[in-house]
């Protein structure tokens, strides 16, 4: 499946990533919505992913019951998963796969069997900070807010690029080698 760009990804911005653990995992502090197939692949996969989780986090169920219905999941519905009180993270809170280190336990575990690091990683937390637009298109969400997150995953740059450049590993992976423009 092909995902259209939208034409801000062309558009320079003085931004550039940070690097981990720089960012403070920002994304992680409500959980994420998750595709009932990406939920099927991992607790099909939960032997690989458990050990390399917190301790307290192995055993309990890591998606909610509740579903909604997402027109851009494969299956048509999402969950979301567990969230943790965690008064180490700045906002208090954690998915329920984010460890004491602020990596992600489910990139943590691809990357222990020799697979690529975003293997089980959801579709929304690979997207993160991107976003979809209103006609299913990746886009850039306003700079001014990204900035503007504590322990966001992007910083300011004092040369502009744009995020088609910067974000380029995320576009490629979701997208395709050569995603189509809007």
């Amino acid at each position: 499946m092909k995902i259209a760009l939208h034409p801000n990804l062309n558009q320079p911005q003085r931004l550039q990533r940070c690097h981990w653990p720089a960012c403070g995992a920002a994304c992680c502090f409500q959980g994420v919505w998750v595709d009932e197939v990406e939920i099927a692949d991992i607790l099909a996969h939960a032997a690989l992913i458990r050990p390399h989780m917190r301790a307290e986090d192995q055993e309990v169920a890591w998606f909610e019951d509740r579903r909604e219905p997402d027109p851009h999941a494969l299956s048509g519905w999402v969950r979301p998963t567990r969230v943790r009180p965690d008064p180490q993270h700045y906002r208090g809170t954690r998915c329920i796969f984010l460890r004491a280190d602020f990596k992600c336990a489910l990139q943590v575990a691809a990357e222990a069997q020799g697979q690529h690091p975003w293997r089980w990683k959801p579709f929304y937390c690979i997207l993160h900070p991107l976003d979809l637009d209103d006609q299913g298109r990746i886009m850039l969400p306003p700079v001014e807010e990204l900035l503007a997150e504590p322990a966001a995953c992007v910083r300011p740059a004092a040369e502009a690029r744009p995020p088609r450049e910067i974000f380029a590993e995320e576009l490629t992976y979701l997208a395709g080698p050569t995603p189509p423009d809007a």
